[in-house]
């Protein structure tokens, strides 16, 4: 037998469209238009508007606020007052035609008191710390804290920053880095006239490059990349400064420290990648092995996901 939902005597829950088992607690008011799944956990004091979908088992924690246009994936974290914001330009007795979209994926989680901004998307497993403020979408497994918020790593990411051993020791094993990615270590030549690394095309390269680019003055908040190549590979060599490269095959993610001007990262097509936390005077340099095409690349997650098999889809 389906078990209905639970409503404190103290709770107002105006809609018939709430899932089993999911609980509605004292003082909390949920409008007639909300769609609430199965097996949530709304708490004390929390409002949910009527333009308003929230997945199965999401919890939603004391002094919430959750207004028209929020779409809330299954198993979603929401935080005590953390807030949400429908509106970027609100004037009292104006409201607008539409409200902006808000879409919190699948798994993420939203600290105590973060802001989220209007129209923000954020991604799969992405963790929200305790009082960030929002203004962009956040990526998948993301881990972003601070106002605006930025990224400081990824969930669950291995972390290589000191000298990589052999990728070939790691293939295959746990903990290993993602299915085909290489760090590459090469000698510095230092003297007195100063540094020089060198390689040759044919020998000292995976790929016979087809094309370059050059990524700089790029601001640390910001992250770049965040996609996948269907065919084309890529070479990454940081010519000055640092930054951390963020890599994910679909089943294992690790994070790579570029700060060692004799480091690369061999990054194969089918492995997502990410670049964050650029210093200001950040170069990199990147290597591909194929002309620029549109349709080489993969940007939407889920779709990255579904075509190499994750577990995780």
């Amino acid at each position: 037998m389906t078990e209905a939902p639970f409503v404190h005597p103290h709770g107002i829950c105006e809609s018939s469209n709430v899932g089993p088992r999911t609980t509605i607690w004292a003082f909390a008011h949920v409008l007639p238009g909300a769609v609430i799944g199965a097996d949530c956990n709304i708490c004390d004091g929390v409002f949910i508007e009527n333009d308003v979908v929230v997945g199965d088992r999401v919890t939603v924690k004391g002094g919430v606020q959750l207004w028209d246009g929020l779409r809330v994936d299954d198993d979603v974290f929401i935080g005590p007052n953390a807030t949400f914001a429908n509106d970027m330009f609100p004037r009292s007795k104006h409201r607008p035609p539409s409200f902006l979209e808000t879409v919190i994926h699948e798994g993420a989680s939203i600290g105590a008191n973060a802001t989220i901004l209007p129209g923000v998307t954020i991604g799969q497993r992405a963790m929200i710390g305790a009082g960030a403020v929002v203004t962009d979408d956040v990526p998948a497994n993301a881990k972003i804290v601070g106002n605006p918020a930025r990224i400081i790593g990824y969930v669950d990411d291995l972390h290589f920053d000191a000298p990589a051993p052999d990728p070939a020791t790691r293939a295959g094993d746990d903990g290993a880095l993602p299915e085909g990615v290489e760090v590459i270590d090469v000698p510095i030549i230092t003297d007195l006239r100063g540094s020089l690394i060198a390689g040759e095309v044919e020998r000292g390269l995976p790929f016979l490059p087809q094309r370059y680019f050059v990524v700089f003055d790029v601001p640390s908040q910001f992250v770049r990349g965040e996609h996948a190549h269907r065919t084309c590979a890529q070479l990454l060599i940081c010519l000055a400064g640092s930054l951390a490269v963020h890599l994910d095959d679909g089943r294992r993610r690790a994070d790579v420290r570029l700060d060692n001007r004799g480091r690369s990262i061999l990054i194969p097509p089918l492995v997502w990648a990410s670049q964050f936390r650029y210093t200001s005077d950040a170069v990199l340099l990147v290597l591909a092995s194929h002309p620029y095409d549109s349709a080489d690349y993969i940007r939407d997650y889920d779709e990255f996901l579904s075509l190499v098999g994750s577990p995780n889809e």
